[in-house]
């Protein structure tokens, strides 16, 4: 893995455990030479993500729209700053320029991020692995609604199974690396239409 997406908030969160986790996850990036793709804030979770990369040596990219470069604070010390004209753009770019998507915690727009890439791949859309580094448990309540979902036959079990998720960085960072996503995943049973 070469470069890997991750969505996260810009907001720090509550509790100091979600930035440290973002430091750590960012010095291990930086010493496996994975470039960080990112939404290119420079505040909350975002900017202690990519502060940790960049100090530790590793390359960072940053994907804002102009609308939000005020806003969201643009971090222009990355090592390259994408700007483009909407979120869409935004989305699609991270998506090309990476081999991999991981969540930390975050609000809509880091949740609202994660399943449109998860969606993309259980259509095969792409084959590109799917991540969540559950900080402290702060995703446990999802967790338990996807398994719901399966449950209860709104997605296959082998869909279910594409979100990896692991409490800490270095084991959901080599889940990642280890993952081998299906090609072309079964996402509607042919014998219920």
């Amino acid at each position: 893995m070469e470069s890997l997406c991750v969505f996260c908030g810009s907001a720090s969160g509550s509790r100091p455990a979600y930035v440290q986790v973002a430091q750590q996850l960012g010095r291990l990036m930086a010493e496996r030479k994975i470039q960080l793709i990112y939404g290119g804030g420079k505040v909350g979770m975002m900017g202690a993500l990519a502060d940790a990369v960049l100090a530790a040596g590793g390359e960072v990219i940053g994907v804002i729209p102009g609308a939000l470069v005020e806003r969201e604070l643009a971090h222009h010390g990355v090592t390259d700053l994408i700007i483009v004209d909407s979120m869409h753009q935004r989305k699609a770019k991270m998506s090309d320029l990476s081999d991999g998507f991981l969540a930390l915690p975050g609000g809509y727009g880091t949740l609202e991020e994660l399943f449109e890439v998860i969606t993309w791949a259980q259509l095969g859309f792409h084959a590109k692995p799917c991540g969540l580094l559950n900080v402290e448990g702060f995703f446990d309540p999802l967790l338990a609604m996807l398994d719901q979902a399966a449950d209860q036959q709104f997605m296959s079990p082998e869909n279910r199974s594409l979100l990896l998720t692991a409490s800490e960085p270095s084991e959901v960072l080599q889940q990642l690396i280890d993952a081998h996503p299906h090609e072309n995943p079964r996402w509607i049973d042919r014998s219920e239409t």
